[in-house]
């Protein structure tokens, strides 16, 4: 008998810009405090990026191959999870090929916002298992800061900038991600969307960064705990396990009051979750893996031990993996390869992107609530 095939996680690596953008920058522009971000969100800084995003990914990559000690010519897939893109043809996925010098390896973007790192997992995982492919490195990366809205208070002290990866690879080991719930919460898109993408915009005059944020936060928060929960406690059942076999939560770090209601529905106690969103905020995609190589780094990941990986994003799609970490926590390499010296502050690198956002002056939300009038929403995307 055919032994089976499970997709081990032998590799990780994150790349964090080194630009910090506090609570009290973000008060020097917005009406907002140190005390009211802090209180909503459990948020206290959050980095920007003074490099590309295509960057920031290759190096995560980077990192993870090392971690392996997997050569980037023996790689077979690399999907790039997120919403920041530097173009949509050619792909990202296969920018970050070109950098690692990754040459027989396919690749390709996928794109379920906050989901797009865990739905990469679970797809990279199904095609190892398959026998499709060797192995593959899945990223989670995020540029958001280029495309915020800065003059929306709701969005603007959210979000920020990062990357991380893992390597998967084939074996014969009953471990790394051995069940999954993937879903959308789709009747709910218009509750989160980012106007100002797309070809909806086309002749518009909209560039990048013309952008205007719809946020229901009431709705997404009722919504993300919802959908985490209910993907979480489908997936422990299906597996037969309990939440006290769960040893570490790794959460999408959207909202630490999130993040405690979705622990409290899990009956998982706080202790047992890794918590990066008080220094990250909402890194969108890269929140997950960020949180995964911070608690490698930090010794809370256990050899042989379960892990369990909640995630919500915009569309609005939610998850939750279950993962069975191997016997190695420590890297088999390194790279010595790093970002390129950022000489601006984190706010002097907002700012710049504030000022060419609307270099005319004009209105954001004028200029592009027509292109979504609601009656052409309600027709699209009609909602019982």
């Amino acid at each position: 008998m055919t032994q089976p095939i499970y997709a081990a996680i032998t590799g990780w690596g994150s790349c964090m810009p080194p630009a910090v953008l506090s609570n009290e920058d973000l008060s020097t522009f917005l009406d907002t405090s140190d005390e009211w971000i802090v209180t909503r969100t459990g948020m206290k800084e959050r980095r920007i990026s003074h490099v590309t995003a295509t960057e920031l990914a290759t190096l995560a990559a980077k990192r993870a191959l090392a971690c392996a000690d997997l050569d980037p010519a023996d790689l077979d897939l690399i999907i790039y999870g997120g919403v920041s893109n530097e173009e949509l043809c050619p792909n990202s996925a296969s920018g970050v090929q070109i950098s690692l010098g990754a040459a027989n390896a396919a690749s390709m973007d996928l794109n379920t916002a906050c989901t797009s790192f865990c739905y990469g997992l679970a797809a990279a995982t199904g095609m190892i298992r398959t026998g499709q492919v060797r192995n593959a490195v899945v990223i989670g990366t995020e540029l958001i800061s280029r495309y915020m809205d800065w003059d929306n208070r709701n969005v603007a002290v959210l979000f920020g900038d990062g990357s991380a990866a893992v390597v998967l690879e084939a074996t014969e080991n009953q471990e790394g991600m051995l069940a999954s719930m993937l879903g959308c919460d789709a009747g709910a898109r218009d509750t989160l969307r980012v106007r100002g993408f797309g070809c909806g915009y086309s002749g518009y005059g909209i560039t990048l960064g013309d952008t205007f944020w719809d946020f229901d936060g009431q709705q997404i928060f009722k919504r993300a705990v919802m959908g985490m929960s209910r993907a979480s406690k489908e997936v422990l059942a299906h597996s037969g396990l309990t939440a006290d076999d769960i040893s570490l939560v790794v959460p999408h770090q959207a909202n630490l009051r999130i993040i405690e209601s979705v622990a409290k529905y899990a009956q998982i106690p706080m202790d047992r979750v890794m918590l990066t969103v008080e220094k990250y905020g909402n890194m969108s995609a890269a929140t997950v893996p960020v949180a995964l190589v911070d608690a490698l780094e930090e010794g809370r990941v256990e050899p042989n031990s379960w892990l369990l990986m909640p995630a919500f994003g915009g569309g609005l799609t939610y998850c939750s993996l279950l993962v069975k970490w191997g016997n190695r926590v420590t890297p088999l390499g390194h790279t010595n390869d790093q970002l390129p010296p950022c000489s601006e502050s984190a706010l002097t690198l907002v700012n710049q992107i504030r000022k060419n956002q609307d270099p005319h002056g004009r209105s954001k939300a004028g200029l592009l609530a027509p292109v979504f009038p609601e009656e052409r929403l309600n027709r699209a995307y009609p909602v019982d």
